[in-house]
């Protein structure tokens, strides 16, 4: 394919991801500096809360090395349809409809080994073709990082999207994901708020509380970088089971404390789109 033709496959992609975009109300890019600070758990449960609302959601996930939202919703054996030149989501729930790079490779355990500019293609090409029709919310999780993947999808698709930035508290991680507020504010992309996930263990025997990995980190950084805290999430035992069994914590554990912070992250993350704060 020669330069001429890939610069007007491209601009064709570009337009019918604008097209697509046009029928979705809110776009939540969900991002962080730093991979290993729960970024998909945060997604899957952000998503399942709001679908749990009555709104109309797709979740998206576009990270290429590590597309563990079919695992976690436990839909990793489903079949993709594709509609003429489309490829029609998976409907997890009447209300939440999901797209994975995961779906397309021949098992979970193929290592994907592209370079940049291919890797760039395929993101391209993955979100042009996904027909989610219309939608009041659209979650992608994207790749961790401020590299080639997430910046892929930020131009694509920020023009009319938010940032959600997961951290956990200590140092290492804040540092990492500092570099994702200048990244998104970079690219004029709006920043929705700092989740602080993995925010203290509470002992189910003594009931009193670990701050394994410090804590207030999240918020710090929040009122430094003039940013909006969501709210902070608890470690969760039953979370990593909930993963591991494909079943989103928040309709699980509906009743617990930590499906409760959820809760209150979507309302902060909902009333931020719809411009009630």
């Amino acid at each position: 394919m020669n330069t001429i033709t890939e610069t007007m496959e491209q601009k064709k992609q570009q337009q019918a991801i604008e097209e697509r975009m046009t029928l979705i109300e809110h776009t939540i890019l969900v991002l962080s500096g730093k991979g290993g600070v729960g970024k998909s758990t945060v997604a899957v449960n952000c998503a399942a809360e709001i679908a749990r609302d009555g709104k109309r959601v797709g979740l998206l996930d576009v990270d290429i090395h590590g597309p563990s939202i079919p695992g976690m919703l436990g839909i990793g054996s489903a079949q993709i349809f594709v509609n003429g030149t489309s490829m029609i989501p998976i409907e997890f729930t009447t209300n939440l409809t999901v797209m994975s790079i995961g779906f397309l490779l021949r098992t979970s355990g193929d290592a994907v080994i592209w370079r940049g500019p291919m890797k760039h293609g395929v993101i391209r090409q993955f979100i042009a073709d996904v027909e989610w029709g219309k939608l009041d919310y659209l979650v992608v999780d994207c790749p961790p990082g401020t590299g080639d993947e997430p910046l892929s999808v930020a131009q694509m698709i920020g023009k009319r999207a938010g940032a959600v930035v997961v951290t956990t508290p200590q140092r290492v991680s804040i540092e990492d994901v500092r570099k994702s507020i200048q990244f998104c504010r970079k690219l004029d992309l709006k920043v929705i708020g700092i989740i602080e996930n993995m925010s203290g263990f509470v002992c189910p025997h003594c009931g009193e509380t670990f701050h394994i990995f410090d804590q207030g980190g999240g918020k710090s950084l929040a009122v430094e970088t003039d940013t909006h805290f969501l709210g902070s999430i608890p470690i969760e035992p039953e979370m990593v089971k909930a993963c591991d069994q494909g079943e989103p914590f928040v309709l699980k554990n509906a009743e617990s404390e930590t499906a409760q912070s959820f809760r209150n992250i979507v309302r902060n993350i909902m009333a931020s789109c719809e411009g009630v704060v």
